[in-house]
């Protein structure tokens, strides 16, 4: 089977594709697969990963610790396609791994690619990646679906340049409604790149204009007194959750130094009880299913126990990842080993599930209005 493996990409999470898509190369089982790393810069042009391939030429080990999405520029349709390292066409089926974080890769551009193309891909499709991206609209789509989340606002930043006192008015109306300290999120972004905690209105001020150098689209959330929860998501009709893992941020949150520089203690099953296991993990479906996801995520919850401090809220979805980073360090490969679910395997289910999916919708792709209901596309 060819598996085309995307990485890089226009985000600010580039750096972070480039490293996930590294393990994910190195772990792929060559006895099933030719794998076909293709990168994208970060201005957009699609590239043969030259090095990479003369890597695996030689076998994993000889990998860099980073993929480089350097090399001779292809197409991209043809890319996804056709054979295209060898030219001739490919001998098996093409399945498509956009390990891909951030806007312009995670958020259902590149997913929209691979249906005109009509490629098996991993993870979830146009409708659940856009969905997922956009903290705003999957806010508004958790709590139709009556599932908790925290109080939040959203807020629209056309100029990242805004004076104080353009901002002040806003701001004012933020801290009455949701008091300090608050969080400050580029609505479409991951990795927690452009966050901030702000526990005064000139840190609002501060944050607002951060996260605007990344998305005009804005969210600022209230402090939860909570325990950070974490559980991974594996499926398409039939989703299954893996064990929960906790975090334990080396910082005053949870920021990009914390999740890739090793700086938080990841706690691995997290310390919770039978019942408490069971009560994330049924929400952790709940909210994949609102959201139409299909594939895997990584369900992100606060969890207010009422112990240490905490609030007494409870359970509460903070976000839902669809490609959720794959590094060594990361917490979406290793809930699934101690779930019982090895790096490799996880790879292989990934595949199984994307040529699952791809086979069920081609029954429904009709193009004829007026052909007969049992006839196929051909």
């Amino acid at each position: 089977m060819r598996l085309v493996v995307l990485f890089g990409g226009r985000s600010a999470e580039h750096d972070v594709s480039c490293v996930s898509a590294r393990h994910v190369v190195a772990a792929a089982d060559p006895e099933k697969y030719v794998v076909e790393p293709v990168g994208i810069t970060r201005e957009g042009r699609w590239v043969q990963a030259a090095a990479a391939l003369e890597a695996l030429g030689i076998g994993p080990e000889a990998l860099p610790e980073r993929l480089s999405a350097d090399g001779p520029e292809i197409e991209p349709l043809p890319a996804l396609t056709d054979d295209a390292v060898g030219g001739a066409g490919p001998a098996g089926p093409t399945v498509v791994l956009p390990i891909l974080h951030g806007p312009m890769g995670e958020d259902g551009t590149v997913q929209g690619l691979l249906e005109l193309a009509r490629v098996p891909y991993a993870g979830a499709g146009v409708l659940a990646s856009a969905l997922c991206m956009d903290k705003t609209a999957a806010n508004t789509m958790l709590a139709a679906a009556g599932i908790a989340h925290t109080r939040w606002r959203s807020v629209t930043l056309d100029d990242p340049a805004a004076g104080d006192s353009e901002l002040a008015p806003q701001v004012d109306a933020l801290v009455e409604d949701l008091g300090l300290p608050v969080f400050v999120k580029p609505a479409s972004m991951g990795s927690s790149v452009g966050i901030s905690k702000a526990t005064t209105r000139q840190e609002v001020i501060d944050g607002l204009r951060l996260a605007s150098r990344y998305d005009r689209s804005i969210i600022v959330e209230e402090e939860a007194r909570a325990r950070e929860i974490e559980v991974a998501v594996l499926g398409n009709d039939e989703p299954e959750a893996s064990l929960p893992g906790e975090i334990v941020p080396g910082a005053e949150f949870y920021d990009y130094a914390d999740k890739y520089e090793d700086g938080a203690e990841l706690l691995i099953p997290a310390p919770l009880d039978d019942d408490e296991i069971a009560a994330c993990q049924s929400l952790a479906v709940d909210a994949y299913r609102a959201l139409r996801v299909e594939g895997l995520a990584r369900v992100d919850f606060l969890y207010e126990d009422g112990r240490d401090g905490r609030g007494d809220r409870g359970w509460m979805v903070s976000e839902l990842n669809t490609m959720p980073g794959f590094t060594p360090i990361s917490m979406y490969p290793k809930l699934w080993a101690a779930t019982g679910l090895p790096y490799s395997r996880l790879i292989d289910r990934l595949v199984e599930l994307a040529l699952e999916r791809h086979a069920g919708r081609e029954h429904h792709t009709h193009t004829d209005p007026a052909a007969p209901a049992d006839r196929r596309p051909s």
